[in-house]
């Protein structure tokens, strides 16, 4: 189990709050393949204060979801209150966190996400101010560092303990490694030797051996699954299998996995409506596609879909022709 404030999750596996991926209709998904804690995708604090309709909504929980944590960003500590204490009163989230790791320019020229990391002391500072602002568990996201020439990642650390954060999770690379390179499990290791709230180890999982070398190598209290689940939940539910009884169960079939990418557009267009479902889809198809024999095939033919109804006749016709690929070859 993983414990954060007065939360615990039933399992250290943790999907990561990917930025057009964390919605509902995904972490729902997540959460029925047996993920410990689900992270929403990150919203924009001063979107939350002007009450932008599209923002709102992104604070949605779904009770099966729980526990889940909410992310915000932003660069100024006296928004980022107002946002948190917004979604302390306003959302069942069980827990709200804050981004310091996006890497991506107009989210660090605010002064937001990575940019954090370069100032230790702003960090206690702010999560001090937050955290005394909320009932509910504040944690922080960040890398560690913003480039091999400022790695403050202990000293961040210490500053999320010190200001009464309740847990931290270490992507373990820089903002300008983005998401190339390696991810550096030693440095993570040296933020859990450093701190006694649970860390959250990230970056370079991506089979269920990896989270278990992660956990093994670092001592992390919880390990953190991002890219390595898109269009594959399999992971997460493989991953925890492994860890909790040391089986691995096998991949899943092509026509469970195209039961669970129709269950995923039709979730998208109960919370999105038809249209944007569809093309939202089509990048996630891509991932749930990959690695199917003859999926290069389609994909160009989902991507010119605009029904939902013409997407899963794409599908399904697909595993048809799969499965009568199967007969003739036996």
């Amino acid at each position: 189990m993983l414990t954060i404030g007065n939360v615990t999750a039933p399992n250290n596996v943790v999907l990561a709050p990917m930025a057009g991926v964390c919605n509902p209709a995904f972490r729902l998904i997540a959460k029925e393949f047996g993920c410990g804690l689900v992270c929403a995708e990150m919203v924009s604090d001063k979107a939350i204060l002007h009450g932008n309709h599209r923002t709102l909504d992104m604070l949605f929980v779904d009770e099966r979801e729980k526990p889940l944590s909410l992310q915000i960003f932003g660069g100024d500590t006296e928004t980022l209150v107002e946002a948190a204490k917004y979604v302390d009163e306003h959302t069942n989230a069980d827990i709200i966190d804050i981004n310091m790791g996006c890497p991506v320019p107009k989210i660090t020229k605010c002064d937001a996400g990575a940019r954090w990391l370069l100032d230790p002391g702003k960090i206690e500072q702010m999560v001090s101010t937050v955290s005394k602002a909320v009932s509910k568990p504040l944690t922080v996201k960040m890398r560690i560092g913003w480039d091999d020439d400022h790695v403050y990642a202990v000293q961040n650390a210490k500053a999320v303990e010190n200001g009464g954060g309740a847990a931290v999770a270490v992507h373990g690379r820089t903002r300008v490694q983005m998401y190339t390179g390696h991810a550096n499990w030693d440095i993570i290791k040296e933020v859990k030797s450093s701190v006694k709230i649970p860390v959250i180890g990230n970056g370079d999982v991506f089979t269920p051996e990896d989270a278990k070398r992660m956990l093994d190598h670092t001592g992390v209290d919880g390990v953190m699954i991002g890219r390595a689940a898109l269009g594959n939940p399999w992971m997460l539910y493989r991953t925890i299998q492994y860890l909790t009884h040391g089986e691995l169960p096998d991949d899943p079939t092509p026509q469970e996995k195209i039961r669970i990418a129709i269950l995923h557009l039709d979730r998208l267009a109960a919370l999105k409506g038809e249209s944007v479902a569809v093309k939202e889809m089509r990048k996630h198809l891509a991932w749930y596609l990959k690695g199917l024999h003859g999926a290069a095939r389609i994909k160009d033919s989902i991507m010119e879909q605009t029904r939902r109804d013409a997407m899963v006749q794409l599908l399904n016709d697909f595993i048809h022709t799969l499965e009568d690929r199967e007969l003739a070859a036996q």
